[in-house]
């Protein structure tokens, strides 16, 4: 048996000097026991490099040298702006796990070309958007589905340069657009706590009733692109959005902005974001309980739940919103209500307050009631309307399970949440999980790969919406091993999973290189997270460079947001550490486990670096 060897400095507390000129903050321990780089670790070096390569040659094919993506620029729900830049989903997330400083330089290269491509991009039908579909570097006037669509990668940047002037300028701009700080975009009615419309953006809100054009864009003739939506006409485009035209008021969807306000606040901690954030989200939670439970999908400008009509489940995207496919001429279901869990996830990160969470045990409790067995099968409805409950699915109502006992840690929400191979791994059911997961995601970035090479469209034959299936960014068993963290994004990381753009990063650790003063986990090092509860963790770290020491930070959480108490190396003592994080150094091919025992969501979160907290 390999013999556990490591020197434990002489400290029992990380202290952290202020200041982007600090100096690296001294190890509190440095690891020197021999460990053969296992198989995975390996494979998550080789996933990075694979990750970094593909997206290089990604980059090259579909984006000019100003970072204009190479397709036809469009507005619209189907193929506009929020699909152009997503095109580099996870981008932001890859280079804040580890890969290449060019990964980062990509994806703000397409961020900058996204924001100059559609301020230049007009149209002619479509009256908002006729002066340019970006005003003031935001989308004019759109629905909170699609802005966190677009938000993507702009919302994920601060994880490796919160520093960045225009970024730290943006976000607080972007913030006065919803939290009515900007005077001049009338979106948020601060008396009634509402988010005036649906459809909201850098020009207000729309406050009439909306038009299929408004969702469509102009008129073009689709017969030579791809339709992701399987329409074949412009016509059929048209009538996918017969229905979409109720959006005035307030709707679930809009707690989406409070990613982009909690950036805000996580840059200096000002308390108006933190505030707004809070009182808003409060408002909701008040509407559920005022409507059994239920969050309502439709707040009219007066406050009152239901709008005019006093119907709690209408509105766009709302729980009786089944609208027709023309190319199929069958309703198909649209409540898109579940994805507006960020709001309360955010809300939960920001304060630690079980209240943002209770609200969807509760609207899982109320829909699971309305159970029936059909067949032989147990049925629960996604559905309400004006007869009551439908949309009948198999199973138990379990939607966003995952997430309520990844932030909270219980058993209790455990058992109400739907079972994954990656939990099956952490609680000692599946050891061969690691190996399997990467390579699929390796297996993944080589069929995208593939499929980049096999395309044959030409700029003039791609819209935006074109090559989002052979983005090869693939980073969830990376968020899973390396942090464990989840990874809410397009597609979902689980069945029961919002498939949400936007979304904040959610994680138990962050990895950072102190010596060359950047996020992500340094060169040659490998981490796997193994075990995870409320108040510890598991980690195996292993220098898989067998000439070079490492020198890695860890910190607690997305955001700096848990406190870590003490490390256990291997069997040795328990050292305290008491801060949000502390740094390590690993000898050439050296290797421990440590167990991290912490206090979660004890710190206001922030995206400053650790070296520049006090």
């Amino acid at each position: 048996m390999t013999t556990r060897r490591f020197f434990l400095a002489g400290v029992s507390a990380l202290v952290l000097a202020g200041g982007a000129g600090s100096a690296v903050a001294a190890p509190v321990a440095t690891i020197t026991t021999p460990m053969t780089p296992p198989e995975w670790a390996l494979l998550q070096r080789q996933l990075l490099k694979a990750n970094e390569e593909a997206c290089a040659a990604f980059f090259a094919r579909y984006f000019d040298e100003r970072g204009w993506l190479q397709a036809v620029a469009r507005w619209g729900a189907n193929d506009g702006p929020d699909d152009a830049i997503e095109n580099v989903n996870d981008w932001p997330t890859l280079h804040a796990l580890g890969a290449a400083d060019s990964v980062l330089a990509m994806a703000k290269k397409a961020f900058e070309g996204n924001v100059a491509q559609y301020t230049a991009a007009r149209t002619q039908e479509v009256p908002f958007a006729r002066e340019g579909m970006y005003f003031r570097e935001f989308p004019v006037m759109t629905d909170w589905q699609h802005l966190s669509e677009g938000l993507s990668v702009f919302n994920l940047l601060g994880l490796s340069d919160p520093y960045d002037v225009r970024y730290r300028d943006r976000v607080k701009r972007f913030s006065g657009f919803y939290t009515g700080e900007d005077k001049t975009v009338a979106n948020y009615d601060p008396k009634l706590k509402i988010i005036r419309s649906m459809i909201t953006g850098s020009k207000g809100p729309m406050l009439r009733q909306s038009t299929p054009l408004d969702w469509a864009g102009d008129r073009f003739d689709p017969t030579h692109f791809f339709m992701e939506h399987g329409e074949s006409t412009y016509e059929e485009t048209l009538r996918h959005y017969d229905e979409y035209g109720d959006v005035v008021g307030d709707a679930p969807l809009n707690l989406q902005a409070t990613s982009l306000v909690l950036n805000a606040y996580m840059l200096d901690h000002e308390p108006k974001y933190r505030d707004w954030i809070v009182f808003y989200v409060d408002a909701w939670i008040e509407r559920a309980k005022a409507n059994g439970d239920v969050l309502p999908s439709k707040i009219g400008l007066d406050g009152k739940i239901g709008g005019p009509k006093g119907q709690w489940w209408s509105g766009t995207y709302g729980w009786g919103f089944s609208p027709v496919a023309p190319h199929t001429g069958k309703r198909e279901d649209r409540n898109r209500v579940p994805r507006s869990v960020v709001g309360f996830l955010n809300a939960y990160l920001l304060t630690g307050d079980d209240k943002y969470l209770d609200v969807w045990r509760r609207q899982n409790d109320v829909i699971n009631a309305q159970k029936k067995v059909v067949d032989g099968k147990l049925m629960t409805p996604r559905m309400y309307g004006p007869k009551g409950w439908y949309g009948y699915a198999a199973g138990e109502y379990r939607l966003n399970g995952l997430e309520i006992w990844y932030m909270s840690q219980t058993a209790s929400d455990r058992a109400r949440a739907a079972d994954h191979p990656w939990l099956a791994f952490l609680e000692g059911r599946d050891a061969a999980y690691p190996v399997k997961a990467l390579r699929a995601d390796l297996e993944r970035v080589r069929a995208r790969a593939q499929a980049l090479r096999d395309d044959k469209t030409t700029p003039d034959t791609r819209l935006a919406d074109a090559t989002l299936n052979i983005n090869p960014a693939s980073v969830t068993a990376l968020i899973h091993l390396m942090e464990g963290g989840i990874h809410i994004a397009r597609p979902p990381w689980s069945s029961t999973s919002p498939a949400q753009g936007g979304a904040l990063h959610y994680a138990r650790l962050r990895w950072f290189d102190p010596e060359r003063r950047r996020a992500g986990i340094p060169p040659d090092v490998a981490a796997l997270v193994e075990r995870l509860s409320d108040d510890e963790a598991v980690v195996t770290l292993v220098n898989t460079n067998l000439v070079s020491a490492r020198v890695l930070t860890a910190q607690g959480g997305a955001y700096g947001e848990h406190q870590i108490l003490s490390v256990q190396i291997g069997d040795a003592p328990a050292k305290p550490v008491g801060a949000s994080a502390f740094t390590l150094s690993l000898a050439p091919g050296a290797g421990a486990t440590l167990t991290l025992k912490m206090k979660r969501h004890a710190n206001p979160p922030t995206l400053s670096f650790p070296w520049d907290r006090l």
